[in-house]
């Protein structure tokens, strides 16, 4: 078992977050309407604990659950009313069963570990081939649950002692801490460098580490895992993914056939510019290299006005573990930036449908006891296409009227 001492010292060391200690439930609605805030909560809470970040002079809230690995579940920008904008599989909870593979319960930004694949893969044994039939999310960050630290109506605190395996039989004893935060106006303002008023607006963010907790430095040459953090959103016909990017020197700084070619009418690449089809009716999956990333990943709704920004820790020179399904002449030339639309499978079965935004902490040869921190942001705002517009050009770089039009047929 980690020690909740060591976890809260860290976390007050990670941030200064003084608020009082309180955790807050939202309160149950009578009949809660489907696709509201109050609805998930109150549909989470008939399976699990959950904890609700949120304070009363504000509408931005935050559901968490500490055995979904202390997974944003989802957000609202607008009260208990208001919309909910995770992507929740709410057969599979339900259910109760346990999934081979992966159980794709949902939610906005879950805690991974990278590499999926390759020579120092962690969803895969030693020997097996890289196929589908073989590949296996591992259960800490699966369907373990991680432990609540510490809580209050801004911040939750999830620990995890746990010891994964790679491809080559490398053992890794770590601490996992990870900590939800509410950002409130001032914070959502300096973290995008725009006015959010006149707008409905949530943000929160994930700060995340890894710590060698064994009893030997790690090495690169046996294999080093990264952070990876996930967002699984509600896809729609009129939902384009956004990935702006410096310009590419070489073809392979834009992965996109992670699960084969994606049809011409699904993905446009421009210099500077990745946009994909967020309507989870393919399955594709593209990345960005850290040499040409940007800090920042986008969606935007054209149907409901909504534009999702996800910001996060990038080091343009740093080592990124390579993902890919196949022995890799380099384990560590992988992206910093990924975006995955889902759809249905070759025999006809689908996880989702959802689309996500997802970023990933460079890796390091830690010693024992030094830690890898990774930071991942989620912003959400809903508004006059207008109000949103200015957002997107000061962000992403973007006009949202060409986005909103970029897979129209003429």
């Amino acid at each position: 078992m980690f020690s909740k001492i060591s976890f809260i010292l860290l976390a007050i060391a990670l941030t200064s977050c003084g608020e009082k200690k309180s955790t807050q439930t939202a309160k149950d609605s009578a009949n809660p309407t489907p696709g509201t805030f109050a609805y998930d909560v109150a549909f989470i809470k008939s399976y699990k604990n959950v904890v609700v970040l949120g304070t009363k002079t504000s509408p931005a809230k935050v559901l968490i659950v500490g055995d979904f690995q202390g997974r944003v579940m989802t957000s609202t920008a607008d009260g208990d009313q208001g919309s909910s904008y995770g992507w929740i599989n709410y057969d599979l909870i339900r259910s109760r069963e346990v999934k081979p593979h992966m159980n794709p319960y949902g939610g906005e930004d879950r805690f991974w570990l990278g590499p999926e694949g390759g020579q120092y893969a962690l969803f895969f044994k030693k020997g097996d081939p890289f196929d589908f039939e073989h590949w296996q999310t591992p259960s800490l960050i699966d369907t373990e649950p991680f432990e609540l630290v510490t809580a209050d109506s801004m911040q939750a605190t999830f620990g995890r002692s746990a010891v994964v395996s790679n491809y080559q039989g490398t053992t890794f004893q770590l601490d996992i801490l990870r900590q939800i935060r509410l950002l409130d106006n001032s914070e959502m303002e300096g973290e995008f460098g725009v006015s959010l008023t006149n707008v409905k607006a949530v943000v929160f963010q994930s700060l995340n580490s890894i710590t060698n907790r064994g009893p030997h430095d790690w090495s690169k040459k046996n294999g080093l895992p990264s952070i990876w953090i996930l967002g699984m959103f509600k896809p729609s016909r009129q939902t384009t993914i956004i990935i702006p990017h410096e310009k590419s020197l070489v073809a392979d700084q834009v992965t996109d056939n992670y699960f084969g070619t994606i049809p011409a009418d699904r993905i446009i690449k421009a210099d500077s510019l990745l946009l994909l089809k967020g309507d989870g009716n393919h399955r594709g999956k593209v990345g960005i290299a850290p040499s040409i990333a940007k800090n920042i990943v986008g969606s935007y709704d054209a149907e409901k006005h909504i534009l999702t920004l996800v910001k996060f820790d990038l080091v343009n020179t740093g080592t990124y573990v390579n993902s890919k399904w196949e022995t890799q002449k380099e384990p560590f030339a992988g992206d910093a930036v990924n975006s995955y639309n889902d759809g249905p499978q070759a025999d006809g079965s689908q996880l989702g449908p959802f689309y996500e935004l997802e970023s990933s902490s460079p890796v390091r040869e830690l010693r024992k006891g030094e830690t890898l921190i990774h930071r991942h942001v989620t912003l959400h705002v809903e508004g006059d296409e207008e109000h949103l517009n200015q957002l997107s050009k000061k962000s992403l770089g973007v006009q949202l009227r060409g986005i909103r039009d970029a897979f129209v047929v003429k």
